[in-house]
């Protein structure tokens, strides 16, 4: 099973007999990242001299120069960003063999890095991390909250494995735009809610936005701010944003004191204590929002990452997506 993964990565950049080889793809790959040959030569655990020598002869084979000075620094040139661009995806496929092979030699190791949006830090991250520890101990993972534009840019930057990302209704597109050329999965989903003052006319009943639009509105982020904007349309209304703010412990306490209404992710509410005096009805499963992974394409194959992915599909089954809690109910 494991001879699928058996290839030979051979780029031809001149008429000579001269290829490219993973190691110089890396070292440029280390400048982009870092913008330094000191830099990438430390992040890379080599001396600048070394950084310095293997440019050269990368140089000499591509027949262009693959940096330029600028001041006292350096940057990529055309040619070095041609190949910084094609470097995350050999480098995976590299990874995901050198995965394939440990296995075979009965090794439990690897890394793997995730990028995931600010409510999940707190109620799914956690719990992926333990069940990858518990699954593979010897797997080192990282983790960095980003929203999900920049959460995709780190995995197409190769500064992130997995990214855990989300979109509202309407914003598919935009999604597989800025992801275009990654994998992208569907995971579950996530219900949103209105934060109300409990003593508000719409916190009992069913929800109809267009009984709050006299209110005062808190807004989110830029993607939870479109969905505010567009819910409040659908319901034939304009929202006046008042206040604008990414704190969830913010959002609460302003609605507790009675100033403005807002719209969470279902994760935003589960993610801290909820604060008296507050109600949070759901919203109809037309305005969830759906979760996604975006990983570089093959990425599954290497082994830490797999398991990350299979940890993250096990934690998020507790969070279905509309269309699957529906299913189950027919």
């Amino acid at each position: 099973m494991h001879e699928n993964h058996r290839f030979c990565l051979c780029i031809g950049v001149t008429d000579a007999d001269d290829d490219l080889d993973a190691h110089s793809l890396r070292v440029v790959k280390a400048i982009s990242d870092t913008g330094s040959i000191t830099a990438a030569a430390r992040q890379l655990g080599y001396s600048q001299p070394a950084v310095s020598q293997q440019l050269r002869r990368l140089e000499r084979r591509a027949g262009m120069p693959i940096v330029e000075r600028v001041g006292r620094g350096v940057r990529l040139t055309e040619a070095g960003r041609v190949l910084a661009r094609h470097a995350a995806a050999v480098t995976t496929a590299l990874d995901a063999a050198a995965g394939d092979l440990a296995e075979l030699r009965g090794l439990r190791a690897g890394r793997v890095r995730i990028a995931a949006f600010p409510s999940a830090s707190s109620t799914v991250v956690p719990r992926v991390i333990a069940a990858v520890t518990a699954r593979r101990p010897g797997v080192s993972i990282s983790f960095v909250e980003l929203e999900p534009p920049e959460a995709i840019l780190a995995v197409r930057e190769d500064r992130a494995d997995i990214a855990l990302t989300y979109s509202y209704p309407g914003d598919r597109r935009e999604l597989d735009l800025a992801a275009t050329g990654l994998a992208v999965r569907t995971v579950g989903g996530d219900d949103t809610v209105l934060v109300l003052p409990v003593d508000h006319p719409a916190a009992e009943g069913p929800i109809d936005l267009s009984r709050l639009a006299g209110e005062r509105w808190i807004a989110g982020c830029p993607q939870c701010r479109g969905h505010l904007l567009e819910a409040c349309a659908r319901a034939g209304f304009v929202p006046d944003i008042a206040f604008e703010t990414d704190n969830y412990i913010a959002v609460e306490n302003l609605v507790a004191q009675g100033v403005g209404v807002a719209i969470l992710p279902r994760m935003a509410v589960a993610s801290m204590p909820l604060l008296s005096g507050i109600a949070v009805p759901r919203l109809p499963d037309a305005e969830a929002r759906t979760l996604h992974v975006v990983t570089a394409r093959g990425a599954e194959n290497v082994p830490a990452v797999g398991v990350a992915l299979g940890a993250v599909t096990d934690v998020l089954a507790d969070y279905p997506h509309p269309s699957g809690r529906a299913a189950r109910r027919r």
